[in-house]
C-alpha cells in the first residue's frame, strides 16, 4: 500500500555531541526497510515533474518504483543511465531546490526523499555488486578532458560509453576535484569518490594527475598530441577576499586553502604533512555551503569556539538548510547581520617567517540591517551607524566565493572569458569561442553545485560526439 505520511523517513545520523569531534560521516543512510517505506511515498506521477528538476534527467519515478519492489540493483541501473556519480549526488546535491522542489508530495507535506533514496541505491550497489564496468569498442577518436572534478568526470564517462579514448588531466595529485579537496569527509567519504573514479578507469578512461594545463601542457599541445577535441572542466578554485585591512595576517585562510589542507592533505591527523590551525576561536566569513564545511571542519580540528559571520539574515543564507541545521546542532554560533571591516593582529618579533604581518587577535565587525532588494532580488545589507565591535578570534576563514584560475585562458588563443574570468560557452552545447574546445561546470558558471556541473559535462559530451561525427 502507498505510504501517505506527510513527512519523510528521518535520516539516521551521529549524535551532535559525538560527530562534532570526529570526521566520520554524519548521515548514516537508510536501511532496506526504510528505503522501501520512503519509496512507497512516491505517487509515480505520469508527467514526472521531479525529472524536470534534475540537471542530469535521472528517471526518478522509475528507479523509485524498483525500490518499492525491492529490486535495488535494477534501481541502480536506472540511475546509472543518467549519472556517473550516484553515490556522490545522493549525498551532496541540493535536492531540496531541484528534484524534490518539484515533487507533488511537497505541496501539502514533505517531498519524497529522492536524494536519500539515490544514496541508498548507490551504496547498496557498491556493497553487493562486483560487476566490472564494460569497456566499449573504440571508435578511433581521442578526447582530452581538463579537470577531474564532477563536470570532467561526467564528460569523460559519457564519452567513454560512446567508444572514445579519453584522457583526463588533473592538476592535483588525486582525482575528484572539489569532491576530494573541498567537501569534507564527514559529508562525503573519500572512499566513495575513489570508487566512482575507479569505475571510470575500468571503463577505459585514463587519468593523469599532477598535470597543470596551461603550465605542464597547453591546450594547443594537446591538439598536437592527437586529441581531436578538448573539454575544460577545471572548476573555480581561485579564492576571493574582501580587501579589508589585515587579510595578510598569519591565521587568515581562504576556505579553499583551509579545506584543501584538511580534506586532501589530511592535516587533521596527528603527524600531518601540512600545518593547519587547531584549537582557538575561529570566525568563518560567508554563508554558503563552503562556509558551513569550513566551520564544521574547524570544530572537528579542535576549535574552542566557531562563529559564522554573515552580512544578511537567516532567510537569505544560501547554504542548504540541512547543513545549517547540522552546524547549529553542533554548537556553531551564527553572527547574522554582521560584516567584517578589519582583521586585527600583533607582531611577533620571534617569528622569523614573516614578522611584519603578525598574527590574528580579533576581527572588527559592524552590524547590518537589510534595505531594498538588489538587482537579483536580495535585500541589500546596510551598515548600522556606531555599531562596530571586536570579535575575539585567532583564526579567520574567508568563504565569500571563488573564480576560475586564469592560467588556461592566458595560454590559449581564441578562448574568450567574461568579466568574472569565466569561460564563455554556449549553454546548449558547451562550445567555446575556440574551435574544438568545449567547457562546462564552475569554469563557465563560477562556483555552483556538483549536479549542475555534471549536467554541463553531459551536455558537452553529447556536443563533442556530434562535433567529431560531423567533422
Amino acid at each position: 500500500m502507498p505510504n501517505m505520511s506527510m513527512k519523510k523517513n528521518p535520516m539516521p545520523s551521529q549524535k551532535p555531541e559525538i560527530r562534532a569531534r570526529n570526521f566520520e560521516e554524519v548521515a548514516l543512510g537508510y536501511d532496506e526497510a526504510t528505503a522501501i517505506d520512503e519509496a512507497l511515498r512516491c505517487l509515480n506521477c505520469k508527467n514526472m515533474p521531479c525529472v524536470s528538476g534534475c540537471p542530469v534527467n535521472i528517471h526518478i519515478p522509475e528507479f523509485i518504483s524498483k525500490i518499492k519492489d525491492g529490486n535495488f540493483e535494477e534501481a541502480y541501473r536506472v540511475i546509472a543511465k543518467s549519472s556517473n556519480l550516484p553515490a556522490v549526488c545522493g549525498r551532496v546535491c541540493p535536492q531540496e531546490t531541484q528534484c524534490e522542489s518539484k515533487c507533488v508530495r511537497g505541496i501539502k507535506g514533505e517531498p519524497v526523499g529522492i536524494g536519500r533514496l539515490e544514496r541508498f541505491v548507490a551504496d547498496w550497489h557498491n556493497m553487493h555488486s562486483d560487476e566490472i564496468p564494460k569497456v566499449e569498442v573504440s571508435n578511433g577518436h581521442k578526447v582530452a578532458v581538463i579537470g577531474a572534478g564532477p563536470s570532467g568526470l561526467t564528460c569523460a564517462g559519457d564519452l567513454a560509453k560512446k567508444g572514445y579514448k579519453v584522457t583526463v588531466f588533473e592538476a592535483l595529485h588525486a582525482a575528484g576535484g572539489v569532491l576530494v579537496y573541498g567537501i569534507p569527509e564527514f559529508r562525503l567519504p573519500k572512499a566513495i569518490v575513489k570508487k566512482e573514479v575507479d569505475n571510470l578507469r575500468l571503463m577505459g578512461v585514463d587519468i593523469e594527475t599532477n598535470m597543470v594545463i596551461g603550465k605542464t601542457l597547453t591546450v594547443d599541445e594537446l591538439f598536437d598530441m592527437g586529441y581531436e577535441a578538448v573539454f575544460i572542466g577545471s572548476g573555480a578554485g581561485l579564492p576571493s577576499f574582501m580587501g579589508i585591512p589585515g587579510e595578510s595576517l598569519n591565521g587568515v585562510y581562504s576556505a579553499n586553502e583551509f579545506l584543501t589542507r584538511s580534506n586532501l592533505m589530511k592535516s587533521y591527523k596527528e603527524d600531518p604533512v601540512t600545518p593547519i590551525m587547531k584549537g582557538g576561536r575561529v570566525a568563518v566569513v560567508g554563508g554558503g555551503n563552503v562556509a558551513m564545511d569550513a566551520a564544521r571542519t574547524a570544530l572537528r580540528l579542535g576549535a574552542d569556539k566557531v562563529y559564522i559571520v554573515y552580512r544578511r539574515s537567516m532567510d537569505e543564507l544560501p547554504a542548504r538548510r540541512e547543513e545549517v541545521e547540522h552546524a547549529i546542532e553542533e554548537g556553531i554560533e551564527f553572527r547574522l547581520l554582521n560584516n567584517p571591516v578589519e582583521i586585527l593582529g600583533y607582531n611577533n618579533p620571534d617569528d622569523r617567517r614573516d614578522p611584519k604581518n603578525g598574527f590574528v587577535i580579533g576581527m572588527k565587525c559592524i552590524k547590518m540591517e537589510l534595505g531594498e532588494p538588489d538587482e537579483r532580488g536580495r535585500r541589500r545589507p546596510i551598515p548600522v551607524e556606531n555599531s562596530e565591535y571586536t570579535l575575539d578570534v585567532d583564526t579567520v576563514i574567508m568563504s565569500i566565493g571563488t573564480t576560475p584560475n586564469p592560467l588556461i585562458k592566458m595560454t590559449t588563443d581564441g578562448l574568450e572569458v567574461n568579466k568574472r574570468g569565466c569561460i564563455v560557452a554556449e549553454e546548449s552545447t558547451g562550445a567555446t569561442t575556440r574551435d574544438g574546445v568545449f567547457a562546462g561546470g564552475d569554469a563557465v558558471t563560477g562556483a555552483a553545485t556538483v549536479i549542475s556541473a555534471m549536467g554541463a559535462g553531459k551536455t558537452a559530451a553529447k556536443a563533442i560526439d556530434d562535433y567529431l561525427s560531423n567533422k
